[in-house]
């Protein structure tokens, strides 16, 4: 069994904000493959179970802020029995250009403070992450107010696009692991 998490801020008013591309990506595969996702109160997340490229997975979204997106992963993690080697964590990255993806093994946070989170949560930073690249303001706005904001129209078609494409990324960790998908998905360039 897998586990597919998407991190991001509980409520309507961050749905389609830049840090919430994460949650965005598995609602998305969960709704592609008719995995329904259910208030969980005790693991502090939205989950489902079913299969996905003939693999079991569970997919969730942490109904904790993202600063605090470690205590559900942590949770999620002891109730399926699963090692972190088995987790997949979906996020935004300020420091990726705009419909950029790129999944590892390992690794830093670089300073996203939902991946801080779990990284504290599991006690260990060995598990695999996919980052999808928001940007950077071009201007003086700050950072928080950026990651809070939404996509303009003119962005909107390529994280459309780069939506697919981390689909695409997760069904085929799931199928091939992660090593073909670094092979595959982590190129230089916009994914239009």
């Amino acid at each position: 069994m897998k586990l597919i998490v998407g991190l991001g801020n509980p409520g309507r008013i961050y749905m389609n904000t830049r840090h919430n591309i994460g949650a965005r990506i598995v609602l998305e595969l969960a709704r592609e493959n008719k995995i329904v996702l259910i208030k969980d109160r005790l693991n502090q997340c939205q989950a489902g179970q079913g299969f996905i490229e003939g693999k079991e997975v569970v997919l969730a979204i942490p109904s904790t802020y993202m600063n605090l997106s470690g205590r559900a992963v942590s949770s999620l993690l002891k109730k399926y029995q699963l090692k972190p080697q088995n987790l997949l964590v979906v996020c935004d990255d300020l420091d990726l250009e705009l419909g950029r993806l790129k999944i590892r093994a390992g690794g830093s946070s670089a300073g996203h403070k939902g991946m801080d989170s779990v990284i504290e949560g599991l006690g260990t930073d060995k598990f695999n992450r996919l980052r999808i690249g928001i940007g950077r303001p071009k201007d003086k706005t700050q950072i928080s107010d950026f990651v809070l904001s939404k996509f303009n129209q003119r962005e909107l078609e390529t994280v459309d696009s780069v939506v697919l494409k981390a689909v695409d990324c997760c069904r085929d960790w799931l199928k091939y692991g992660i090593i073909k998908c670094m092979a595959k998905y982590n190129i230089r360039g916009l994914i239009r």
